[in-house]
């Protein structure tokens, strides 16, 4: 059974949607404003639960109005091409509760916008029993904000040229709701070393070297909270990894109105098929950790080191992204933001003759500093 969830205001039907300024799910027509933290619904599941979300009366008065629509029964109309049945692995067909066109998302999609009303839509099956997130980051972000921030940091490239610095040629902005896995992680590690302190002193005429050896052993137990791994195919890994850190004092129960209003994507990998990449990355901590215990020796050479790290658990997480798409002379940019904290990841085009122009100025003020040198030198560099 495949759901689509609306949230309607009670005053007067409009859809609401999450506003990242209140943290509530808001009507614009009306301006009510319901706090999603006292909504029902989506609470406390167990992971492996076979739920399906459905709103019952108590449901209703919590969250004022949220309903859900099942597909159409292709039994139920005879006209040839109504109803179409995707593979497991293709898109899927739902109806839109508002103004019933049929939506037609990719098999990761739990949330989305009709593209006919612009209504915010939730696919609840999606987001049910395993599938179901436990936490959330929502956006703190608004969209004008992003766009106003994004323009800023255009402004600041000093090696980006001129008309890319204007940021008007915006093409679109998409705030994404990215899954990522949170590791709680043990890692140990031991570590033996070979240190000598060596140390030079002169006696009458000669010059003495003593050099001490010492055996040096290092043994660390270190707990890692909620590690960060991005778990879409669609977003590139080194950039995701460059938007961190989130601010986990903001990390939230999930609730389905989060979503609203928002593009979100179901996680590709599970929790154990990204942990070699979590498990690479926490080694590398547990390794610096190692290393910086050991000071004050004039050379180190490790003989045996073993770090071991283990998955206390792992929580499936929704982190705000607001995707901007850029198009400058024909070519499109992909930037990122974190709908959290405002920083932005991507590659700006350079301009060839500020480069130049960098470059010229480095190079003669150099040459002019080291002319100064060399005369408060009393010599005259050529």
């Amino acid at each position: 059974m495949s759901n689509v969830v609306h949230y309607k205001c009670p005053n007067c039907g409009a859809d609401m949607a999450f506003d990242s300024v209140s943290g509530m799910l808001r009507c614009d027509s009306y301006g009510r404003t319901d706090n999603i933290e006292h909504m029902a619904g989506m609470k406390d599941l167990p992971r492996d639960a076979e739920v399906k979300y459905e709103m019952n009366d108590e449901d209703i008065q919590a969250a004022n109005s949220a309903f859900v629509k099942d597909f159409a029964d292709p039994s139920d109309t005879d006209e040839p091409g109504y109803y179409h049945t995707f593979g497991d692995n293709e898109a899927h067909e739902y109806h839109c509760k508002n103004c019933g066109a049929v939506i037609i998302t990719e098999i990761n999609t739990a949330a989305t916008t009709c593209s006919f009303c612009g209504a915010g839509v939730v696919l609840a099956d999606r987001l049910s029993g395993i599938l179901a997130p436990s936490k959330v980051i929502p956006f703190s972000i608004s969209k004008e904000q992003a766009q106003e921030a994004f323009k800023k940091w255009c402004r600041r490239g000093l090696l980006t040229p001129s008309d890319f610095m204007t940021a008007d040629r915006i093409k679109n902005i998409t705030g994404m709701y990215i899954p990522f896995w949170l590791y709680d992680l043990n890692g140990r590690g031991e570590l033996e070393a070979t240190c000598t302190r060596v140390r030079t002193y002169t006696r009458g005429d000669w010059i003495y070297t003593e050099t001490k050896y010492y055996h040096v052993y290092r043994k660390v137990d270190l707990n890692y909270l909620r590690v960060p791994c991005d778990a879409s195919k669609k977003m590139d890994d080194k950039m995701m990894d460059k938007l961190e850190p989130y601010r986990y004092e903001n990390l939230k129960e999930f609730r389905m109105p989060y979503l609203v209003g928002f593009i979100a994507e179901k996680y590709d990998y599970t929790d154990n098929e990204l942990l070699p990449r979590v498990k690479a990355r926490v080694s590398s901590y547990v390794d610096s950790y190692l290393r910086s215990t050991i000071n004050g020796y004039s050379s180190v050479h490790i003989n045996r080191k073993n770090i071991n790290i283990i998955k206390k658990r792992a929580d499936y997480a929704l982190m705000p992204v607001w995707m901007v798409c850029y198009d400058y002379r024909q070519t499109e940019h992909i930037f990122l933001m974190n709908g959290q904290t405002g920083k932005i990841i991507g590659k700006p085009p350079l301009s060839k003759a500020k480069i130049a122009m960098w470059f010229t100025g480095i190079t003669t003020g150099s040459f002019i500093i080291m002319q100064l040198i060399s005369r408060l030198l009393g010599g005259v560099l050529l």
